[in-house]
């Protein structure tokens, strides 16, 4: 294995995870602030229903994708000692497909009516309708700064610059709670929308301008669609503007199939999803970001040995996940009561998300690991079958989000989220296996091991917390908070305990460093 990369990796992995947690944290406080001025209310769902159209075109120019298409291309000229020439590529591609997106903007900004109707057919009431129009437009010109921010973040990337992307989804969450609380007195939910527009231009766009111009970005006003590198990078990204993957098609399904449902479903649906998006960042985005480029370039050399070996090896810190899933599960009311009720989220509001949580919790783990599944796909230069597997894959989905939603309602449409994540991530690493003769048996065998331990400490959790909620009131802050951090600690506990028992390396890599740290901070302190 090569130690050097490693090294690289979980340095760049530290900075993109503090990043992610960071980020995450302050997307709570975010949906917290959300919460206090909604509720789980009809206005909430307005306000999530406006990000569809956008999101449908931040997918169509495949924004969130660029690190991992562009990267490689770009890679190969830094390899070949080409610079110039990626720096000129870069330019037609951000020249070219920005004026592209500009063009739809304004489509949509036009049609944006039709469309909203087309996309949330369930939302019929007028109000709302009005209110989520007016949203839309108003975040839909935030999907330039997303594109062009994108390609900056990318070059930063390639030359393995982590800092300044680190900060771009700090600023702008930062910047949609300033706008909720500078705003939201007199606009209402609108105000939030109008901190997206410039969240996303404060940490998107012009932050990442200045790092990619410190990483010696050379841009030029150059349209050159015939470039045979240009070919390559659509060629590359078309399958991914094209195809559904399953992060681009929760955020709309959850939309959609809510909307049929009573007022607040999209709002209670959207806290769960944020709730487990916590864990999806901290565990498979940060490590996934982090290890791409290294990724990439061992797929530029050939070497397919090392880069299985990153995979497997990612793989199995992530599957640590499952067990913390469980945690939030039995601890479901809990959580969403200390991180939302207040302001216009009632009671009622906690019942709702709180029932909706564990069914989406299921999906972590899948979540988590398709963002390092698919980049084992993506830094070979494959872009077409993961896609076009994960298109078919949400295609055939689709009637388990109409069984599950007449059965269950809105905890239907998050089991379904979860069932489509684990079919899609499962099969896509199994033929990643396949494919390149990863030996993996040893890995579902861990994976196997750790969902014994996680069934063992939920078979312990459950009555714990039952027993903890009866001696406290968990119906008030005060007692959440002690059957929460009474639970944490038998939690943590076991999951120490199981690491020995059962000789679990990674449970025990990961508590040595957890407990190094208060002695750490106490020899500096001492200095």
């Amino acid at each position: 294995m090569h130690n050097k990369i490693i090294k690289k990796i979980g340095f760049a992995s530290l900075i993109m995870g503090v990043s992610v947690f960071s980020s995450r944290i302050i997307g709570l406080v975010r949906e917290i602030c959300i919460a206090y001025a909604g509720g789980a209310g009809g206005s909430v769902d307005a306000y999530q229903v406006a990000f569809i159209i956008p999101e449908i075109l931040n997918h169509a120019v495949a924004s969130g994708f660029l690190s991992i298409t562009f990267i490689p291309i770009f890679s190969d000229f830094l390899v070949a000692d080409r610079e110039d020439e990626g720096w000129r590529l870069f330019s037609i591609i951000l020249n070219t497909s920005g004026l592209f997106l500009i063009m739809l903007i304004a489509l949509s900004l036009w049609y944006a009516p039709y469309l909203v109707r087309l996309l949330a057919p369930g939302l019929t009431d007028p109000e709302l309708f009005s209110q989520a129009l007016a949203m839309t437009r108003i975040i839909i010109p935030a999907q330039f700064f997303f594109f062009t921010g994108g390609l900056f973040m990318a070059v930063q990337f390639a030359k393995e610059r982590f800092f300044l992307p680190a900060l771009a989804p700090l600023i702008y969450n930062a910047g949609i709670i300033a706008g909720g609380l500078l705003l939201g007195s007199g606009m209402g939910m609108e105000g939030f929308a109008w901190g997206v527009l410039g969240g996303a231009f404060a940490g998107n766009f012009l932050l990442q301008y200045i790092g990619a111009k410190k990483a010696g970005m050379k841009l030029t006003f150059t349209l050159q669609p015939t470039h045979p590198g240009f070919i390559k990078y659509i060629l590359l990204t078309l399958p991914l503007m094209a195809g559904l993957t399953m992060t681009f098609s929760t955020e709309i399904f959850l939309k959609y199939f809510g909307s049929f449902l009573p007022d607040g479903s999209i709002a209670a649906l959207n806290y769960s999803l944020r709730i487990m998006f916590i864990l999806v960042g901290v565990f498979g985005q940060a490590v996934g970001v982090a290890s791409y480029p290294f990724m990439a370039k061992l797929a530029s050399k050939g070497d397919m040995d090392s880069l299985n070996e990153i995979l497997n090896t990612t793989l199995k810190f992530l599957a640590l996940v499952i067990p913390v899933s469980v945690l939030f599960m039995v601890l479901r009311h809990e959580i969403v009561m200390l991180l939302f009720q207040r302001g216009k989220f009632d009671h009622e509001a906690t019942r709702m998300t709180a029932q909706v949580l564990p069914f989406i919790m299921a999906g972590t783990f899948a979540f988590a690991a398709q963002t390092v599944v698919v980049r084992g796909y993506y830094a070979m230069g494959n872009t077409w079958f993961p896609t076009l597997f994960s298109t078919l894959s949400v295609a055939g989905s689709i009637p388990l989000f109409f069984v599950f939603m007449e059965m269950l309602g809105a905890s239907g449409v998050a089991l379904a989220l979860a069932l489509a994540a684990l079919i899609n991530t499962g099969v896509l690493f199994a033929l990643w296996n396949r494919r390149t003769m990863n030996p993996s048996a040893g890995l579902y065998g861990f994976f196997l091991k750790i969902i014994a331990v996680t069934c063992l400490m939920g078979g312990v959790l459950t009555p714990a917390v039952r027993t903890l909620q009866g001696i406290f009131n968990n119906l008030e802050p005060t007692g959440a908070v002690f059957v929460s951090l009474i639970t944490g600690c038998l939690f943590l506990g076991m999951f120490t305990i199981s690491g020995k028992i059962f000789k679990i390396r990674e449970i025990s890599l990961i508590t040595e460093k957890l407990t190094a740290i208060p002695g750490r901070l106490f020899r500096k302190w001492q200095k």
